[in-house]
């Protein structure tokens, strides 16, 4: 069953492409994996949680892959970056990167990517009220992930790690940044889809 313009319903950015099957979804999620680990080369170092893009790839990629392939891709990333490839912000990988306080952030990446997907399913990215709304819940959740490990490691580190100091190092100082990234993605994805309905 088509809509009026000829797609099936609730198709995500990616299901507009031309070729579809197994090849092309591994390219994609290799491709969301691949660009992800960019954008968490955009850095301004701090510690112990720096300021990267890999947020605002998390909710494109999530938008634009579906649930499912998005998550999919955050895992790769995830697990490639454990593995050695140099995936995390400043071009580092390991098992080592289990003990570095932000890592409990990229774990909150797959679950954000499923959430976001799940909504452009259901055509939250069409239109920038919706999609703002979207692209901030998912860019809320890496923080229930996050702080709790971030406090675990920190007292690992002998560092402060109360309630207090944990919101002050890994919260309060990404707020303003996760809202403007979230309404970059909220303004790009509806472009995109106006873009392909000219085509």
């Amino acid at each position: 069953m088509t809509n009026a313009t000829g797609f099936a319903p609730r198709a995500v950015l990616a299901d507009r492409l031309r070729s579809h099957g197994l090849a092309t979804n591994a390219a994609l999620v290799a491709g969301g994996a691949l660009f992800t680990a960019a954008m968490a080369q955009l850095e301004v170092p701090m510690w112990p949680v720096p300021i990267t893009g890999q947020t605002l790839a998390v909710v494109l990629v999530g938008a634009t892959l579906g649930a499912r392939r998005g998550m999919l891709s955050l895992l790769v990333y995830a697990v490639a970056g454990l593995a050695g490839a140099p995936f995390f912000a400043d071009m580092t990988g390991g098992l080592q990167a289990l003990a570095v306080p932000s890592f409990g952030y990229v774990i909150g990446f797959i679950p954000a990517a499923g959430v976001v997907g799940w909504l452009a399913r259901r055509n939250w990215d069409r239109h920038f009220g919706r999609a703002a709304v979207a692209m901030l819940l998912a860019s809320a959740i890496p923080f229930v992930t996050g702080l709790p490990y971030l406090a675990v490691v920190l007292g690992q580190l002998g560092a402060p790690n109360d309630v207090q100091s944990v919101l002050a190092a890994g919260l309060y100082p990404f707020i303003v940044g996760g809202i403007a990234k979230a309404l970059i993605a909220a303004g790009v994805l509806p472009l995109a889809w106006k873009a392909l309905g000219r085509r």
